[in-house]
C-alpha cells in the first residue's frame, strides 16, 4: 500500500454547496467544488478510510470519535429549512479511531473518547462534494481548545503512521477566516489577506520541513496574521496535516478568491 498524503481543505462558508446564490457570485463556489471533486477522485482508489480534523470541533483534550454511524450536526444558522435536512451518511470508523487513540497515547497525549457527535459542516459540507457516495468510513479527531500551534503539529506527527495504513488525513478549515472581512469589498482587507496567503503558501513549500513547522508554529508573526485569523481555529487544522507530513514536502494545490479574499488548499506528500 502506497503512502497517502495529508491535505488541508478550505471548507467554504456554511452550506455553500447547496446555496448557489447565497454568497454572491456562484462562480467561485463552483471553482471550489470542482477542486474538491478532483481531490475525491484523485485519492478514492488509494484510501480505505478518512480521518477528519475539523475547525468546528474543539475539546479540552484531543478527542476521538468512535461512533459507528454518526448523524448530522447542522452547526450553522440563518439558512433555509432544507439546509437542515442535508444527509451525508458515511459510516464511522471505530477501528481507525482505536488506532488513532493508540498513536496519541504512544506520543504522550491523553485522548478522550466520543460516540454521539454528528458530522459538523466542516466535515460533511466539503466531503459530500468530494465523496458524494458516502461509502468511505470516517474517523474524527477534535482540535484542542487551547489552539496551541505546537500541540497540533505534535498531534500530526503522532498520526503519521496512518498514512501507510490506508487512512487519508484531511484537515478542514480555511486559510483565511475573519467573518467581518468576507464580502466587504474593502481593498485593504484583500491586500492584507493576500499578504498572509502568500506567506502561508511560501511556508508550506519550504524544503526544510522542520523550518516549515517552526514557521507555522510562529504563524502570528506573519504579515496580517491576526487580521486574517482573529481566532485561529480555522488555521490550526492545517498544522495537524503539516505535522503528519513528516519530512514530505508541501505544496499549494488550490488557490482562488472566495467571498472577496484569497484562499488556498494544500497537499503534503503524494
Amino acid at each position: 500500500m502506497s503512502r497517502l498524503p495529508t491535505l488541508s481543505l478550505p471548507h467554504g462558508g456554511g452550506p455553500w454547496n447547496v446555496m448557489k446564490n447565497a454568497f454572491g457570485d456562484p462562480a467561485p463556489f463552483e471553482e471550489l467544488a470542482a477542486w474538491l471533486v478532483a481531490v475525491g477522485k484523485r485519492y478514492r482508489g488509494r484510501a480505505k478510510a478518512l480521518l477528519v480534523i475539523s475547525a468546528h470541533w474543539e475539546e479540552r483534550q484531543p478527542t476521538v470519535h468512535f461512533g459507528k454511524a454518526p448523524g448530522m450536526l447542522y452547526d450553522y444558522g440563518g439558512f433555509p429549512d432544507f439546509t437542515y435536512q442535508l444527509k451525508w451518511p458515511a459510516p464511522g470508523a471505530p477501528e481507525v479511531a482505536t488506532r488513532v487513540e493508540e498513536l496519541l497515547k504512544g506520543a504522550g497525549f491523553t485522548p478522550g473518547r466520543e460516540e454521539d457527535r454528528g458530522y459538523d459542516h466542516g466535515t460533511f459540507v466539503p466531503l459530500m462534494v468530494a465523496y458524494p457516495e458516502a461509502d468511505l468510513p470516517v474517523a474524527q479527531l477534535s482540535l484542542v481548545s487551547s489552539l496551541d500551534p505546537a500541540t497540533h503539529v505534535a498531534l500530526g506527527k503522532a498520526l503519521k503512521p496512518l498514512r501507510d495504513e490506508g487512512v487519508l488525513i484531511l484537515a478542514s478549515g480555511m486559510s483565511y477566516h475573519n467573518m467581518t472581512g468576507f464580502m466587504t469589498g474593502d481593498p485593504q482587507v484583500a491586500k492584507t489577506a493576500r499578504a498572509f496567503d502568500a506567506w502561508l503558501n511560501q511556508t508550506i513549500a519550504l524544503t526544510d520541513t522542520e523550518e516549515r513547522n517552526r514557521r507555522l508554529i510562529a504563524w502570528e508573526s506573519a504579515p496580517g496574521a491576526r487580521e486574517c485569523h482573529p481566532r485561529s481555529e480555522h488555521l490550526i487544522p492545517l498544522f495537524v496535516a503539516a505535522g503528519a507530513a513528516g519530512a514530505d514536502l508541501g505544496r499549494t494545490d488550490h488557490s482562488q478568491d472566495l467571498m472577496g479574499v484569497p484562499i488556498s488548499g494544500h497537499v503534503f506528500g503524494e
